[in-house]
């Protein structure tokens, strides 16, 4: 079979016709577990999504309360936020496998927005951000998000790692400050340096070790939740000990044993006009954040999402979660990835981790008071580090000084200016650099022709019989690209890709027309592969200049199932070969 993508458009001639119908409204927008209900929901799936739920429950249990913490709230209102907002989430969202809840990456713009209209204003931008995702999503702005530039969001999740580590040292070292704590990073840290004197050497203590504990049991014990046990140790060296440092008890007062009656915040029109750039902020972030992990559900399963429907459910989730006094939920990459390796199949999964985490309130909230805030602090330090994209940062480092202009500008403003501010910057440079890459290539091209001559058919050795079984081959896909393959197409060239896990036994991309790719389109090509390597499924990328090779290369397209070929002919032979050689699969054996 051969299948034609230029432009994001794709072509399908085996099977389909060439024009699709296209879905209705209700089709578009009728949640997954809708879906998975109408196929039929098995026992065994149930004890799946019962088990994968109860695993992500205990890793959102301490992740939401230090969330919160951190970004200027209390800590039940991250609980409320994972039990709220991941359970609509689940209920109305587009993806089978997303986990919604509270996210590092909010606590930058959550603490700005607390600390200049208060709580009350918190939740009114939340209540708003809600309601414009939910429109969004119903104009259909959802594929548009994914036109982000993938230096872009390595960049502003690189800044937000940076100042959630900084928002943490205060309570890491137990410092005692003169006065209120800056927002501002450059003040911030000029007061933790002037009051490094006071540093807590218990707190210190408490906060290594619950690293320690972590980074040990994700080594020697990967299975077992590293940061409960970690926080419960903690709990309980602070009751025992009586260490004299803060806890969520001292500091807070402790958590509910339960959920408070829904309320509306108030609300003026003047300060809703005060609060929308903090309302566009949320919804931008959070409509970027929960189809980001969206997408990463995809790759790990093979599945697809309806991002519109998705987007829809992040709006109701938002709504749901300020009206019980929660702070911004989204999708969530690491207890969605969490989620799909524990087992879970179906939203059901992301409803019983909701089940699960109110239950634990119910039951245990007096024994939260006794968590110190150094071990909090210990769990975001950790959570920075992980959301830093070392690799990442040095990979686009080393792949184009284009792609390194981009994620330092994004990585700055996110750090020094404003989140929102480094989103914009950064895309418009990424569109400068997509046209002056342009510009490039038709300089190289300029004394080619508009159209390709007619040439005459000569039995010179050099053409081979047409082989019609290659249009309809059962074991054999081909995929041709044509035209700049850039952060603007990646994401429906990427959806396209993403089809063929279950669908033939080898994939063959042919990049002959493909003049350059940026970060986005590699980044996106090593996720396909990812994805097909799971199932099996080796890729041929053939007829790919040495710099398009080099690109995709250090983007992580190599290794295993991965195969570089000067031909398609070259490319089909082989994977033939391999399909008549293992049988059912041209995989090799894993």
């Amino acid at each position: 079979m051969g299948t034609s993508i230029g432009g994001g458009f794709v072509d399908r001639f085996s099977k389909k016709p060439q024009s699709q119908p296209r879905p209705s409204f209700v089709e578009l927008f009728t949640p997954k577990l809708v879906t998975v209900l109408r196929e039929g929901y098995r026992f065994d799936d149930f004890r799946a999504d019962v088990i994968a739920g109860l695993v992500v429950a205990i890793v959102a249990l301490p992740l939401s309360m230090a969330i919160a913490v951190a970004s200027g709230a209390t800590p039940d209102r991250g609980l409320y936020t994972a039990i709220v907002g991941g359970f609509l989430i689940s209920v109305l969202g587009g993806s089978r496998f997303q986990i919604g809840g509270p996210a590092g990456a909010f606590i930058i713009l959550v603490a700005a927005t607390v600390d200049r209209h208060g709580i009350d204003g918190l939740l009114l931008a939340t209540m708003m951000a809600g309601a414009i995702m939910m429109i969004g999503g119903y104009l259909r702005l959802g594929t548009y998000i994914k036109f982000i530039p993938y230096p872009v969001t390595v960049g502003f999740t690189a800044g937000i790692a940076v100042i959630i580590f900084v928002s943490q040292l205060k309570d890491f070292f137990g410092l005692s400050l003169p006065g209120k704590e800056p927002g501002a990073i450059i003040p911030k840290l000029e007061m933790l340096w002037a009051s490094s004197d006071s540093v807590n050497s218990v707190a210190l203590a408490v906060a290594l070790g619950t690293i320690v504990i972590i980074a040990g049991l994700k080594k020697w014990r990967p299975s077992w939740p590293g940061m409960l046990i970690a926080v419960v140790l903690a709990a309980l060296a602070g009751a025992l000990l009586q260490l004299p440092i803060d806890s969520i008890g001292s500091r807070f007062g402790g958590i509910p044993q339960g959920l408070p009656m829904p309320r509306l915040p108030e609300f003026s029109l003047v300060k809703m006009q005060a609060l929308l750039p903090d309302a566009v902020a949320f919804a931008l972030l959070g409509s970027i954040e929960s189809l980001l992990s969206a997408v990463v559900a995809d790759g790990m399963t093979g599945r697809r999402h309806r991002s519109n429907c998705e987007l829809v459910a992040q709006g109701a989730a938002n709504i749901g979660s300020a009206l019980f006094g929660g702070i911004c939920a989204t999708g969530t990459i690491a207890r969605t990835a969490t989620n799909v390796r524990a087992g879970g199949r179906t939203p059901i999964a992301g409803i019983l981790h909701a089940v699960f985490l109110l239950s634990f309130i119910i039951v245990a909230a007096p024994l939260a008071s006794y968590i110190p805030l150094a071990a909090l602090a210990g769990i975001l330090v950790v959570i920075a580090w992980n959301m830093a994209e070392k690799h990442e940062f040095m990979t686009l480092a080393q792949s184009s000084r284009g792609d390194l202009v981009v994620v330092l500008v994004t990585f700055l403003l996110t750090v020094f200016r404003d989140l929102t501010e480094a989103i914009v910057v950064g895309f418009a440079l990424g569109a400068v650099l997509f046209i002056h890459r342009m510009t490039q290539v038709a300089a190289i091209e300029t004394e080619l022709p508009p159209a390709l001559d007619d040439v005459a058919d000569r039995a010179s050795g050099d053409r081979s019989h047409y082989d019609g079984h290659l249009a309809t081959d059962p074991d054999v896909v081909i995929y041709r690209i044509s035209g700049a393959f850039f952060f603007g197409t990646a994401a429906a060239i990427g959806a396209a890709l993403d089809r063929i896990g279950d669908q033939r036994n080898a994939v063959v991309i042919d990049f002959s027309a493909v003049p350059f790719v940026d970060s986005t389109a590699a980044n996106t090509i090593a996720g396909v592969a990812r994805s097909a390597h799971k199932h099996g499924v080796p890729i041929y990328i053939t007829t790919a200049s040495p710099t398009v090779q080099q690109l995709l290369m250090q983007h992580g397209v190599s290794g295993p199932g991965i195969n570089y070929r000067k031909s398609v002919a070259e490319a089909v032979a082989e994977a033939k070969s391999a399909v008549r050689e293992h049988g059912i699969s041209a995989a090799p054996a894993p």
